[in-house]
Formats: C-alpha cells, sequence, structure tokens
C-alpha cells in the first residue's frame, strides 16, 4: 500500500473519531469506507507496516518478480454489493475447469475432470456409465437453488432460523445441509469413492471434522463453499489477492479515513457510550478517544483487548505451501493436459475412504500417512501475477492447500513436523506425476528452490490467527440465535463490534463482517 498522508506511521491527525478500527485486514477496510463514506470520522489501526492481513499478494522469493497470494488465494463469498457500492477498482476471471482429481483404477492412470464440454465423458470413464453424473448435476442443481435464496442475506440483518428455512423453500436441502451430516448426503446421492471425495472436500476446507461430525461443523463449512455469489464458483482475483485489499484501502482514503500501519492497538476500555483506545506506534503509547471502536481481530484478540475471558481456544487444521514452476509437471494420466488439469482446484489424496482415514490418524495424534491436499494455479487464469519475463518463458505459480493437519500435530517440534507433512504432501502428488515436481521448481536468487509451505502454528505466529484458524474460529449458521444480536457483529458493549471473520457470517475473503459492522455502526 503505497504510504502517504493517511496511511503512513505517522501519528493520527485527531486525538478523538468516531469509530476507531482496530486492524487493517480486509474486512476493516470495508467497514472504513462504508462509515467514511457515509461521514463518520474513522480511523484505521494497523500493526504491521502494510494493510490487508492474510489477504496479500508479496514476493515470498528472493530476487523473483512473482506477486503471490501468500495467504488466502480465490474469491467466492465477496458480495458483488460491496464491490459496487464501494466502486472498487478489481475484478475476478472464472477458471476454464472446475476440477481435476487424479486416481489410479484397474492398475490405469486415470481421472475425474469437472468442466467444461467433457463432464459427462470424464465421469462415464471413470465410473462406468452416466449414473454418477446425473446424481452430481442433481445435487448440486440443489446446492444451487439454495445459494440462489441465502447468499443474499448475509448482507442484511440476521434472520431467524425459521425465516431462513422458509426462505429456502426446499424441506430435504434443509434437512441435507441444516440438520444431518453432510456425509449422509454424500453417501445417499453418490456411490463412487472418489466421486464422493471430492463433494466432501467442500466440507473439509479448513475445518478439522469426520464426514458425520454430529455437530454439523463440516456442514457450515460446506454450507460456505457452495453458496458464493448465490452460484457456489470460485473465481481467481486478478492481480492476485492484494488487488482487492489495495482497491479497499483506497477506497476508505478516498472517502476520508484515516489509516496508520506499525499502530497497535494494546487495551479498549468503554463504558458502552464512549471508548478509549490504547496504541503502540513508533513514537511511543499513547490514547485515541472514539464513540465507537470495530475490531477486525480474532474474538480471542477481541477479548484481551477488553480484559475479558477469552472464548474457547480455536485450531486450525491446514498446510498451506506457495510454489513457482518453471513448467507444470506432466501427468501419468495422458488423457489430460497439465494446463487443463492445473487450471482448476487439483485434489490429490481425496477420495472418501482417504479422507476419512486421514482423520482418524490426525485425531489419533498423528501426521496423516497419505495427507490430502489441492492445488490450484493462479497464473494459468491470471498471468499478471508473474513479472514479463517469467511469464514469456512459461513460469507458472501453485498453490497447496492440505486438510486434516490440525495444529496440535505441530506443538511439540513446528519445524520437523512441517518438513515430514510437505514431503508426505508432494509424495502423495508425485505418485499422478510423471516426473517429481521437485524437478519443476524453480530457483530464486540464492539458489533455494522456490517453495514455502505454513502450517497452522505459522499461520498464528504470522498473522495472529487463533490456532492457525482460518475463520478465526468454527464457522456459523447464517442465522440468528439468542446470542448473535441484530448483524452477528454485536458484542456485551454497545459501541464495540467485531468485524473480522469471527463474527456470525465470518470467514473467508467476503467483507460481509465489514459491511455488517458498518451497517449496525451505522443503525442500518
Amino acid at each position: 500500500m503505497p504510504a502517504d498522508e493517511t496511511s503512513s506511521p505517522g501519528a493520527p491527525t485527531h486525538a478523538a473519531y468516531d469509530t476507531v478500527i482496530v486492524g487493517g485486514g480486509h474486512n476493516g477496510l470495508v467497514a472504513a469506507a462504508y462509515l467514511a463514506r457515509a461521514g463518520r470520522s474513522v480511523l484505521v489501526l494497523e500493526r504491521l507496516g502494510s494493510t490487508g492481513g492474510a489477504a496479500v499478494s508479496t514476493r515470498p522469493f528472493e530476487g523473483i518478480d512473482a506477486r503471490l497470494s501468500r495467504y488466502s488465494y480465490l474469491v467466492s463469498l465477496l458480495p458483488q454489493k460491496i464491490v459496487r457500492e464501494l466502486g472498487l477498482d478489481f475484478a475476478v476471471r472464472k477458471r476454464t475447469v472446475s476440477s481435476y482429481t487424479p486416481a489410479v483404477r484397474d492398475g490405469r492412470s486415470t481421472g475425474l475432470l469437472v468442466g467444461g464440454d467433457g463432464t459427462r465423458e470424464s465421469f462415464a470413464a471413470l465410473t462406468g456409465d452416466g449414473r454418477e453424473h446425473e446424481a452430481w448435476q442433481r445435487f448440486y442443481a440443489m446446492t444451487g437453488r439454495v445459494a440462489e435464496r441465502v447468499f443474499p442475506t448475509l448482507t442484511e440483518p440476521l434472520p431467524a432460523r425459521d425465516d431462513l428455512r422458509a426462505r429456502v423453500d426446499d424441506a430435504d436441502a434443509w434437512h441435507m445441509l441444516f440438520e444431518e451430516p453432510i456425509g449422509v448426503a454424500v453417501e445417499e446421492n453418490f456411490t463412487d469413492d472418489l466421486v464422493r471425495g471430492v463433494v466432501l472436500t467442500d466440507a473439509l476446507i479448513g475445518t478439522f471434522a469426520d464426514a458425520h461430525d454430529p455437530s454439523l461443523i463440516q456442514n457450515r463449512c460446506f454450507l460456505y463453499h457452495v453458496i458464493g455469489n448465490s452460484t457456489g464458483d470460485w473465481d481467481v482475483p486478478v492481480g492476485g489477492m492484494g488487488a482487492l485489499t489495495d482497491a479497499l484501502a483506497g477506497a476508505a482514503r478516498a472517502a476520508g479515513a484515516e489509516i496508520r500501519v506499525l499502530h497497535e492497538a494494546t487495551r479498549i476500555e468503554t463504558d458502552g457510550t464512549q471508548a478509549e483506545v490504547t496504541v503502540r506506534s513508533p513514537d511511543g503509547e499513547h490514547v485515541i478517544g472514539a464513540r465507537r471502536v470495530l475490531v477486525n481481530a480474532s474474538p480471542q484478540a477481541l477479548a484481551a483487548l477488553l480484559g475479558e475471558e477469552p472464548p474457547a481456544p480455536a485450531e486450525g487444521a491446514q498446510l498451506k505451501v506457495n510454489m513457482l514452476l518453471t513448467r507444470l509437471p506432466r501427468l501419468r494420466d495422458r488423457s489430460v493436459d497439465p494446463h487443463e488439469a492445473f487450471a482448476g482446484t487439483f485434489h490429490i489424496a481425496e477420495g472418501y475412504g482417504q479422507l476419512a482415514a486421514a482423520y482418524r490418524e490426525a485425531a489419533a495424534g498423528h501426521l496423516p500417512s497419505a495427507p490430502p491436499s489441492e492445488i490450484y494455479c493462479h497464473s494459468l487464469t491470471d498471468p499478471s501475477i508473474l513479472g514479463p519475463d517469467l511469464a514469456s518463458r512459461g513460469y507458472q505459480t501453485l498453490t497447496l492447500f492440505g486438510l486434516h493437519t490440525p495444529a496440535r500435530l505441530f506443538a511439540e517440534d513446528n519445524e520437523t513436523a512441517r518438513e515430514a507433512l510437505l514431503s508426505a504432501t508432494l509424495a502423495q502428488l508425485d505418485a499422478h506425476l510423471e516426473e517429481p515436481l521437485t524437478d519443476c521448481l524453480a530457483l530464486d536468487a540464492d539458489g533455494r528452490p522456490c517453495i514455502e509451505a505454513k502450517t497452522p502454528l505459522d499461520l498464528e505466529r504470522d498473522l495472529r490467527l487463533p490456532g492457525g484458524h482460518i475463520f478465526h474460529r468454527d464457522l456459523s449458521f447464517p442465522y440468528a440465535t439468542g446470542e448473535t444480536g441484530r448483524w452477528g457483529v454485536e458484542t456485551a458493549h454497545a459501541n464495540v463490534l467485531l468485524c473480522g471473520a469471527g463474527a456470525v457470517r465470518g470467514g473467508g475473503v467476503s467483507g460481509v463482517p465489514g459491511h455488517n459492522a458498518a451497517m449496525a455502526a451505522l443503525g442500518r
């Protein structure tokens, strides 16, 4: 983010503001833009040297001109309403392929390619007939209808549970998604183990659960992965994820908000009407007055700022790996071009049985022996993140998201566990390649392979995600309960609101908690 008179480490302009926003992640910037456009005086405090939080683009490899979306990768839950109302110069691009999942059947390398004209044929080649494809179409037609009804409610006051059920207007779909473990629906609708696994993965991204977990935490995760923008599509942010937060910071500044980096809020005191925020900066410690405080941080961080009892600990369960390749690797399944296979989500070791086995191993305290993961290649859809020289030479980025690796597995020796997990994960991928992935890795300016891995503990250290949990805490169903308040952002203090991913209807790169906190602050 460019440093100027409103986005710098310099002291805030005033001693008091209508609204102080703690944390300059994308949700805090959304809230700042809305409130400043409504005429409120707004100060955003960001402890790091730039805004964006987890939604940033960086050059992680020394001397290499490639700006990777380092922590969050794709966009689905960001409502066009927010893009439109804030006038953001930001776009997404559709992927040509939804997913590819390699497999070995009867000793033969094959796979399932979803997307494009060959989807039906790919299902038939894998399963022997067209029944699984027909089941796939019926199932996702159902989730599509639910998405059309549920997604628009995310930027409205929280509906009551019965009101949302009436809005869904499909008793079978409601029961399937909101009342019984998603594993039941997967097993009733599909018979092929690989197809079942591809469906289930949407219930496990960033969530450590079994398909039949009675808490339905996996259902909540699944719901948020299939309702985005009323379609469930996961799109590529043009220019990388940092393009979104740059646009949001620009919109907030243009509306008059002040953004101060290297300013860390350390305490909030409030009587419910007025608040004081203690801030640590390069110039020392000082206190800023505010009529209202929005906290774009985790519920644990909110409790710490207020000096209150923290909520139950959160635990992330994912491995994140960023890579730069000189070329895409060749596949053992010769029926699919690597440029097709890696354009969508490339599923690895994510058969239904494999996912269950990995969960059991991790729950027993062991790294999964066959770690499930998925990969996608940003640069195939949007090469603008690569420097001209890299793009002309055919370089590509890969981002990998590993499942079922809870933070507890790294507590004893994070570095050793990280290396072991990365090695096992790449081995699962290599089983479907004609050449080791490491042979395709680019080298940085110091001759080191261009690959970095982040465990939950690394994410907790880098981004203060509690337990490395990418959603800050377990996701909630998008309806009101006795504790949620009108917008799902309220706290026990009338003038303190939670606008981070831990709010109801938070999680993912959406801007929804930021929008909803702004609406609550404005009394809308």
